[in-house]
């Protein structure tokens, strides 16, 4: 790679699409031949082409709550309504609730996390197929977390007139190169692509992405090990009490496990004085109260986030 790197042309304007990239890309995924590709830099500048594509002041963005905040902050800036659905206790989609939502406030965009962040927690395929069904706009699926889930709702992408389907290299340990890509019909990307910026993907991204893609059983790989940690991690967190109970552990089939403890702020506290930083959402939404979320690492990275948790319930506790 850092060959390659070494002789890109930094003195030239990078080519405004991206076909070497594509090309590669195509080549390890199952992106329907027919479908069309929209790079962006990262999925977080795709979410917003989305929104600003998609709505005009006042319009209605929706998704199920708590998921990715940036759905809710990018229908903000466009000053679109955003409008949360909220899921189950358990994390699962209040499907009803959400087909109401949708009848009654006539989404522009509907955003479906799949897992959905910060819960880990995956739709089921026929969930997504109602609301598509369902909605008058377009409808996301967000998978920056299939490399771990075993599922995918890519190859019925074309399928339906309203869906898109996006991703980002970031989960796959790729996060500083800042590469994202939707799929859809060609008419969706077609719209999009005017209000994309010019050169919005760099040439030093386009290059290292397209060498990863030559190796991308190595990111496979480390994928298909993070996954089989995770249920080990899972049912280790489980195996932990406070206040005499076992913490309660969510369903995850992203690369992440939500928790829960009595007392969230004083464990994030006690694990940080340790050197172990995890993510305290609990105030992110009544649901997610005294939760946190830690991210799936190596097995002696993970052994001693579990150390470290048995002794900062125990300070929280004494506390």
């Amino acid at each position: 790679m850092a060959q390659r790197l070494a002789h890109a042309s930094l003195n030239r304007y990078p080519s405004p699409e991206a076909p070497e990239l594509e090309a590669a890309l195509r080549n390890v995924s199952t992106i329907p031949k027919a479908a069309r590709i929209l790079f962006g830099n990262g999925s977080d500048e795709l979410i917003d082409l989305i929104v600003r594509t998609c709505c005009e002041p006042d319009d209605v963005v929706l998704s199920p709550v708590p998921t990715f905040v940036m759905y809710q902050v990018f229908a903000t800036l466009s000053h679109a309504q955003f409008v949360g659905v909220d899921l189950n206790p358990d994390f699962s989609l209040n499907l009803p609730a959400m087909l109401k939502a949708i009848a009654a406030n006539q989404p522009k965009v509907v955003f479906l996390a799949w897992p959905n962040n910060p819960t880990g927690r995956a739709l089921k395929e026929s969930e997504i197929v109602q609301i598509l069904n369902a909605a008058p706009g377009l409808v996301v699926i967000d998978e920056a977390y299939e490399p771990f889930a075993n599922a995918t709702f890519m190859h019925r992408v074309l399928e339906f007139p309203n869906a898109l389907v996006l991703r980002t290299v970031s989960k796959l340990g790729l996060a500083g190169i800042r590469l994202g890509y939707a799929v859809a019909q060609e008419s969706w990307i077609t719209q999009l692509n005017k209000v994309r910026p010019p050169y919005n993907v760099n040439i030093l991204t386009r290059i290292a992405a397209t060498f990863i893609m030559e190796h991308w059983s190595i990111l496979q790989k480390q994928a298909n090990l993070l996954t089989a940690s995770r249920g080990r991690l899972m049912a280790q967190i489980a195996q932990l009490q406070a206040g005499g109970k076992p913490l309660e552990v969510f369903e995850s089939a992203a690369n992440f496990v939500l928790f829960r403890v009595p007392n969230a702020s004083e464990v994030f506290q006690a694990l940080k004085n340790q050197g172990i930083l995890v993510k305290n959402v609990s105030a992110a939404h009544p649901l997610l109260e005294n939760c946190l979320r830690v991210t799936v690492s190596t097995e002696s990275e993970n052994t001693q986030f579990l150390n470290a948790l048995e002794g900062a319930l125990v300070e929280a506790n004494a506390s």
